[in-house]
C-alpha cells in the first residue's frame, strides 16, 4: 500500500488545477475516465476545431491570467475578438443586438416603454429582504417583466440552462445579489465598484471572454505535463474513499485516509493525509461511503441541468458570417434551441478560411426531454434553424454535425444550495484532511474553478 500526502479524484479542471498548484508536493491524482479533462473536450476534425463541452470562460478573477501565463508557451490564453462583445437575443422573427449603451437601451425592441422607463428608475428602488429571491423574482422587481423575458432569461439558459424562478440570487449569481444589498442598486453598487482602487494583480480580471488558442484541451493538456503523467492515474475505477482510525496527535505526520481503486483490472490501496473530491455531487454516495445518509442526501440531490450541444460547421458560408459571441433564444419564443454560439467569430482557426462553425445548445432544465430526440431528428432540427434562425439560403447544407448529449452537464443552485454549501464545511471540519470541490460549491464558470483550486487550503 503507497502513501502519499495528497490524493485528488477527478481529472477535470478544478482537480488538474489543484494538481498542478500542489505539484511540488507528494500529490496523485485518480481519474476514472480514459483521459484528463473532465467535461473540456476538444475535437479536430474536417478543418474544424469544436468543443464538446465548456466553450468559453471569463477572465474573472486573477487565477485565471497567472495560470495562463506560467503554463505559455505550451498553452496559451487566447481573448475572444472585439466581435464577441456583440450578444444576440432572439425576438419575433431574427436575433437582435442586445443593448450596450445607453442609445441602443432607449430603442431596442427588446424591452417595453415602460420598463425602459423602470430600467432608468432602478437606483431608487427599494432593495429586496428576501434571502433566498430567485434571480427571475429580483430582477422582475427592479427591472420589470419584458427585461426578464428578453434579458435575465436568455442569460441563464446561456450560462446555467436553467429556470431564472428556481435559481436563487445569493447562490447563482452572488455578485449581483451583493450589489443590491451592499449598495441598494445593480447601478450604484456598479459605479462604486468601478471607483474602488485596484492593484495591479487586480486589474487582471477583466470581462474578456477567453479560450484556449487551439482549444481548450490545451489548456489540460499543459497542466497534465506539468503535473507529470506518472502521477495521473486514468481509468481509476469504483473509488471509495475511508478515514483511517488512527490513535495519532493531531500533528502527527500519519495518513487519515485510506483510497481503493481498481486499476488494469487489479484492486488497489492508497493512503495519503489529505484527500480531494473534485467530481460531481452525485458520484459523492459511492465515494464516499462513510458519510451519514442525511448529510450525503443535502449534497447529492443536487440538479443538473442535461444539456446536448450540437458542432455545426460550414466550409463556405457565403456573406453570413456572423459577427458576435452569439445568440441566446428566450424561453418566451419557444425555439427548440437554447442558444447557438459562433466560435469561428471569436477565436482564430476554429473553421477554415471562408467557413464558419456553430455550437448549438439544446435542452436544459425546461426542455430536458429534447436530449431524447434520436441523431437524425437533431439533424433535422439543425438543417432547419440554419435556413429560420440563422438565415442561410434554402437547401443549405452544413458540412459537419457532431452531437454531444450530457446528462448532467450543469449544476443548478436553487434553494437546496444552502443546505449543500452548509453541509460540505461542517464535513470539512468533522473530517480533517477531507477537502470537498468541484463544481457543487463556488460557482460553475471556469473561472471560478480555477479560482476554487488555487484557494484551496491544504495543511503542510
Amino acid at each position: 500500500m503507497k502513501n502519499h500526502n495528497i490524493v485528488i479524484v477527478g481529472a477535470g479542471l478544478t482537480g488538474l488545477t489543484a494538481a498542478y498548484r500542489l505539484k511540488e508536493r507528494d500529490v496523485v491524482v485518480l481519474e476514472q475516465q480514459p483521459r484528463i479533462g473532465g467535461q473540456i473536450e476538444t475535437h479536430r476534425a474536417d478543418g474544424f476545431v469544436f468543443e464538446s463541452g465548456p466553450n468559453t470562460g471569463v477572465v474573472s478573477y486573477p487565477e485565471v491570467a497567472e495560470l495562463f501565463a506560467e503554463l505559455a508557451p505550451k498553452c496559451e490564453l487566447e481573448v475572444a475578438r472585439a466581435a464577441a462583445e456583440c450578444r444576440l437575443i432572439w425576438k419575433g422573427n431574427r436575433f437582435r443586438a442586445l443593448p450596450s449603451g445607453l442609445a441602443s437601451a432607449v430603442f431596442t425592441p427588446l424591452f417595453t416603454l415602460p420598463d425602459k422607463f423602470r430600467i432608468l428608475g432602478e437606483p431608487w428602488r427599494a432593495k429586496g429582504t428576501d434571502p433566498n429571491e430567485s434571480v427571475g423574482a429580483l430582477a422582475r422587481r427592479r427591472l420589470g417583466r419584458s427585461f426578464v423575458d428578453y434579458a435575465v432569461d436568455p442569460f441563464l439558459s446561456g450560462v446555467y440552462a436553467g429556470n431564472p424562478d428556481t435559481l436563487i440570487t445569493r447562490y447563482a449569481l452572488p455578485k449581483l445579489y451583493n450589489l443590491e444589498q451592499n449598495y441598494g442598486s445593480f447601478v450604484r453598487g456598479a459605479m462604486a465598484k468601478a471607483k474602488e482602487p485596484k492593484s495591479e494583480r487586480d486589474r487582471l480580471a477583466t470581462k474578456k471572454v477567453f479560450s484556449a488558442r487551439g482549444g481548450l484541451d490545451r489548456l489540460t493538456e499543459a497542466m497534465g505535463d506539468a503535473i507529470g503523467r506518472n502521477r495521473i492515474f486514468t481509468g481509476a475505477a469504483n473509488v471509495r474513499i475511508e478515514p483511517l482510525a488512527t490513535t495519532q496527535p493531531a500533528t502527527s505526520d500519519a495518513p487519515r485516509w485510506k483510497i481503493t481503486y481498481i486499476y488494469n483490472g487489479e484492486e488497489q490501496q492508497l493512503t495519503c493525509r489529505t484527500v480531494i473530491t473534485t467530481t460531481g455531487a452525485y458520484t459523492l454516495p459511492s465515494l464516499l461511503p462513510f458519510v451519514p445518509a442525511e448529510q450525503m442526501t443535502n449534497i447529492s440531490n443536487l440538479r443538473y441541468a442535461p444539456v446536448m450541444q450540437v458542432s455545426v460547421g460550414l466550409r463556405n458560408a457565403g456573406n453570413r458570417l456572423y459577427s458576435a459571441f452569439g445568440g441566446l433564444v428566450p424561453s418566451c419564443e419557444q425555439k427548440p434551441v437554447l442558444g447557438i454560439l459562433f466560435p469561428s467569430a471569436c477565436f482564430t482557426e476554429r473553421a477554415p478560411e471562408g467557413g464558419a462553425l456553430f455550437s448549438y445548445f439544446i435542452g436544459g432544465i425546461k426542455h430536458a426531454e429534447l436530449l431524447r430526440k434520436s441523431d437524425d431528428e437533431i439533424k433535422a432540427l439543425v438543417t432547419d434553424t440554419l435556413h429560420t434562425m440563422l438565415k442561410y439560403p434554402a437547401g443549405t447544407k452544413a458540412d459537419t454535425i457532431h452531437i454531444f448529449r450530457h446528462e448532467h452537464a450543469i449544476p443548478q443552485y436553487e434553494l437546496s444550495s444552502g443546505k449543500r454549501f452548509d453541509t460540505v464545511e461542517t464535513l470539512q471540519q468533522q473530517y480533517p484532511g477531507l477537502i470537498l470541490a468541484g463544481n457543487l460549491h463556488g460557482g460553475i464558470g471556469m473561472a471560478d474553478r480555477i479560482r476554487q483550486a488555487c484557494q484551496l487550503k491544504v495543511e503542510d
